[in-house]
């Protein structure tokens, strides 16, 4: 009998691994990882491994913030993504692991675009490389739960581009013999970034549209699923970041609200509120993302399984007071 879990009935996130997936990841002192956009997400990876040991390097936009990012350890080089960075080829040079975290533009993805061939004359010696892309490349399910074998369907061309970019780093991937895997994200909140800053700053508001939920994951999970697929790679995977119960957001920002004592800001009738072209297409995406995959074949056990332990968390460490 297959067992299921007691949320919401579905097969059981907690499946033993298969013999194959529990083989150890054999990573020399050596290692390196070259993470494409050293933002929120990326930076939470690059701290995460530093602290085990690995070298790492990255992009960011401006000299300011790589000359940052330096004093932390980090070999930090600049790439705007219209221009080759003068100092990327050298640094991708010794990377075994490379992270793609830098959206696509109108003309395409900018990594393709400029170091596609600085990739392939290195394929050999790449072991991993991970495409960070988002759920909105699913669109609109009307609310029902998809996994990744879902068709996409994106609502607005920020997240077509997102599909195309998938398809192209797949393709590339089976063009140069580079295990490449997609990781597709869900709403990313964390430390500085969540609604218990959003409450406490009188920023939050509280959107009611009938039905409409989200999912959700902490930065440190994201971090923790990367690190478990760098360990267990494999070409072609794509995986759902997601939280285990998405939920109405209203009710996220209620809770927050809660941990503060004080009052939530009042509800709010989506159709009601003045709110931006970008915000409003992401209420035209319904959908809840299984996440049963990264538990199945990484063997990943989520910190924060839903917006109340990675609340309760970030308030503990002082978020929002």
């Amino acid at each position: 009998m297959t067992p299921t879990c007691a949320m919401n009935g579905r097969p059981s996130c907690r499946h033993p691994l298969d013999a194959a997936a529990q083989i150890p990841f054999d990573m020399s002192p050596m290692s390196k990882i070259f993470i494409f956009g050293l933002g929120f997400s990326a930076m939470t990876l690059a701290r995460r491994l530093t602290a085990d040991g690995w070298q790492v390097a990255g992009s960011v936009r401006s000299p300011e913030k790589a000359s940052a990012l330096r004093d932390e350890g980090v070999e930090a080089v600049v790439f705007d993504g219209t221009t080759p960075g003068p100092d990327v080829a050298r640094a991708l040079d010794s990377a075994g692991h490379i992270a793609i975290s830098i959206p696509p533009g109108e003309t395409g993805d900018p990594v393709l675009r400029h170091y596609r061939a600085d990739l392939a004359a290195r394929a050999g010696d790449i072991r991993w490389l991970g495409y960070l892309s988002t759920l909105g490349v699913y669109g609109n399910h009307d609310g029902a739960w998809i996994d990744e074998t879902a068709p996409t369907d994106p609502v607005c061309p920020r997240n077509a581009r997102r599909v195309v970019a998938e398809q192209d780093w797949l393709a590339f991937g089976e063009e140069t013999g580079i295990p490449v895997m997609i990781f597709r994200i869900a709403g990313i909140y964390g430390p500085g970034r969540n609604a218990l800053v959003k409450v406490k700053a009188g920023e939050a508001r509280r959107l009611v549209k009938p039905g409409q939920v989200f999912n959700r994951i902490h930065v440190a999970d994201i971090a923790g699923v990367l690190e478990a697929s760098i360990k267990r790679p494999r070409a072609g995977g794509i995986y759902n970041l997601s939280d285990d119960e998405p939920g109405p957001p209203q009710d996220v920002i209620a809770y927050a609200a809660e941990l503060l004592g004080i009052e939530p800001p009042p509800e709010i009738a989506f159709d009601e509120a003045d709110i931006s072209p970008m915000a409003r297409s992401f209420y035209s995406a319904n959908r809840r993302a299984r996440n049963d995959r990264i538990r199945q074949e990484l063997g990943v056990e989520l910190e924060y399984p839903t917006y109340r332990e990675g609340l309760k968390a970030l308030f503990a460490a002082g978020e929002g007071r």
